[in-house]
């Protein structure tokens, strides 16, 4: 057999002879595949025969991935000809002597690089007959328009039908089914598709060969357990996802010839779609309800968070300038722009999922865009306690001290939980007062009638009209608020934010990035030194009298979000002058994961202001028991 070697950094490419029953792969001259690089270990992984099947180990601690899935360090994953192997910068595959050669380079192509690098073809004839030179500089995505896209991009699959062979073919009736089936799982959770970008009933379709796949779909779904509603879409789609081989193979005997080569079209054709009208390759991770966060990274690399855990989809965009139209047409609507002169921008999708893109002078691993998705419906509170974020007697607690008009901070690492938090408790809040919302990127979903969103605004071209949050919250003041939400505090505004709560705007919420109760007053201190120079006691007093509480929430190696601590910010210590926290719940033994014994419990402390919560109705004891 050989060994096909790609250097993705070089661009080198290599074969090794390898016929031994054992194949080592490392950084040392004694292995049998030899990758000179410091990403890989002296001894990385070998591939051993057993029987019939060839199996490959990960021996270093620097990691092997496998068809994009991670063998651990000393685990074996079964191994097939022609599977991707990476290993630090460099792809392998395993192949047979007689393995025929892709193109007029050495290196083994998988079935779905053959598949992007065929649309990426046709997709440069369709911007040819449109005489467009990037797919953002479209006219306008009226239905005419549409239609004469469509007709030229079916004339293009037609004259390209012939270059996708048996591999490919699998591939893209593979991939063509799991999204129907996990479109058709979101529909009949959420009664709706969040992404659509309106043109998808103009396709040319069979009915015929529609009702097929219709019924494979149905058939797929009903073989489960599956509970279809909003919360749970996410652990219905895990639960299919799992046994998805074994289905997919069950599934391909019933396509005859015809209907593969239906579906063949139209997953070749949504895709390049995907790029002219909608997200490109993201279009369907967007949809996708058990996929939290999106990573791009250059063209190449797009990476999604699922359960916790980031893994590499293996899809890609055609050009970096395909990359930067996305990105234009996510923050356009918004009143964003990017470009040389501003390479960064925080932006939100219609749904509140909040955007960052952040291109060349500042990127240099291509145009760079993360995507952190809410959930389709906003959580509740019994979402929380389900799904074990917080108990039932913090909860009730923290919904007496939003009812009750006490100021609350909720901090935590990026990525821990801090805005579902606020959002969640946000509800509590009664429908007769009037909340006021002040965010960089408008992400909070609530249900209340009387409410006034504000966002930020960055300087135009001339660099004139930018608002801050700062001024923004000062101007809220003038709006007879009842609530004031701050999204995040993160500089000045900390000040304003205190003298708010000050001055009778009790009940107010904000989120800010810290690691502790502790940190997060030192936090505070400095965000109000970048405001303005007055004594650090000063300061300490100010948020003393201002903040009645803070929520610490921590994300576990897990993906488990948890409130790790609930504390009263109680006085001014007389020794250190600093100010004092007291955990009222806290959570004292979790493993790193966010398992075990490690739910939050009553610490014993009282807090000051509970015989105010208990008078007014809004508190039982119970919850301290």
């Amino acid at each position: 057999m050989e060994i096909w070697v790609y250097n993705q950094y070089t661009d080198q490419r290599d074969r090794v002879q390898a016929d031994g029953g054992e194949i080592n792969i490392g950084r040392e001259d004694n292995n049998d595949v030899v990758l000179r690089s410091q990403f890989v270990s002296r001894h990385h992984a070998r591939i051993v025969r057993e029987g019939k099947s060839f199996f490959i180990e990960s021996l270093g601690l620097n990691g092997t991935i496998v068809a994009n899935d991670l063998v651990p360090a000393h685990q074996k994953r079964k191994l097939g000809f022609g599977d991707e192997i990476r290993i630090g910068e460099f792809v392998l595959y395993m192949m047979e002597p007689a393995a025929r050669r892709i193109g007029t380079g050495e290196r083994a192509e998988s079935p779905r690089k053959r598949v992007i690098d065929l649309e990426q073809r046709m997709h440069a004839e369709l911007l040819g007959l449109l005489n467009l030179r990037v797919t953002g500089q479209r006219s306008g995505a009226d239905e005419q328009h549409v239609k004469l896209i469509k007709r030229h991009l079916a004339e293009i699959i037609e004259k390209h039908r012939g270059q996708i062979d048996a591999e490919m073919t699998e591939y893209l009736v593979g991939e063509y089914l799991w999204r129907c089936v996990v479109t058709e799982l979101a529909r009949r959770a959420t009664g709706k598709l969040v992404y659509s970008y309106g043109f998808e009933d103009t396709d040319v379709v069979s009915p015929r060969h529609e009702d097929a796949v219709n019924r494979m779909v149905g058939d797929v779904i009903s073989a489960f357990p599956l509970r279809l509603r909003p919360h749970t879409v996410k652990d219905d789609v895990a639960a299919v996802e799992k046994h998805w081989d074994e289905q997919l193979e069950s599934l391909k005997n019933r396509i005859s010839p015809e209907l593969r080569d239906y579906i063949v079209r139209r997953m070749v054709s949504k895709e390049i779609e995907d790029v002219v009208l909608g997200y490109g390759p993201l279009q369907d991770l967007l949809e996708m309800p058990n996929v939290n966060e999106i990573m791009v990274v250059g063209k190449d690399r797009i990476y999604v968070e699922k359960d916790g855990v980031v893994q590499d989809t293996g899809r890609s965009f055609f050009t970096d300038e395909i990359v930067q139209s996305v990105i234009e047409r996510i923050i356009t609507p918004i009143g964003r722009r990017i470009d040389r002169s501003t390479p960064l921008v925080d932006a939100r999708l219609p749904d509140g999922s909040r955007v960052n893109a952040i291109i060349n002078p500042l990127s240099l691993s291509g145009p760079v865009l993360t995507i952190r998705k809410f959930a389709r419906v906003p959580f509740t509170i019994d979402d929380l306690i389900e799904q074990g974020t917080m108990t039932e007697n913090v909860a009730n607690f923290l919904r007496a001290c939003v009812v009750g008009r006490k100021n609350l901070m909720m901090s935590g690492g990026t990525s821990s939980g801090k805005t579902t938090t606020l959002n969640v408790l946000a509800n509590f809040i009664p429908p007769e007062e009037r909340i006021i919302t002040i965010e960089e990127s408008a992400e909070l979903q609530l249900p209340q009638e009387h409410l006034v969103r504000l966002e930020t605004r960055p300087a135009n071209i001339e660099g004139r009209g930018a608002y801050s949050i700062r001024e923004l919250v000062r101007n809220a003041l003038r709006m007879r608020p009842d609530r004031i939400i701050v999204g995040e505090v993160r500089g000045p505004e900390a000040l304003d934010m205190l003298q708010a709560m000050n001055t009778g705007h009790d009940g107010s919420l904000s989120t800010i990035h810290a690691n502790n109760p502790v940190d997060t007053l030192m936090r505070i201190e400095t965000m109000v030194l970048m405001a303005v120079e007055m004594p650090v006691r000063a300061i300490r007093e100010q948020i003393v009298a201002a903040l009645d509480l803070t929520v610490q929430i921590a994300r576990f190696a897990g993906g488990q979000r948890r409130v790790t601590h609930v504390s009263e910010i109680t006085g001014i210590d007389p020794d250190t002058g600093r100010a004092m926290t007291e955990d009222i719940f806290a959570m004292r033994s979790a493993d790193e994961r966010g398992r075990g014994e490690g739910n939050i419990r009553h610490t014993g402390y009282i807090p000051t202001f509970a015989d105010e919560l208990v008078g007014k109705g809004l508190l039982d004891v119970e919850v301290f028991t």
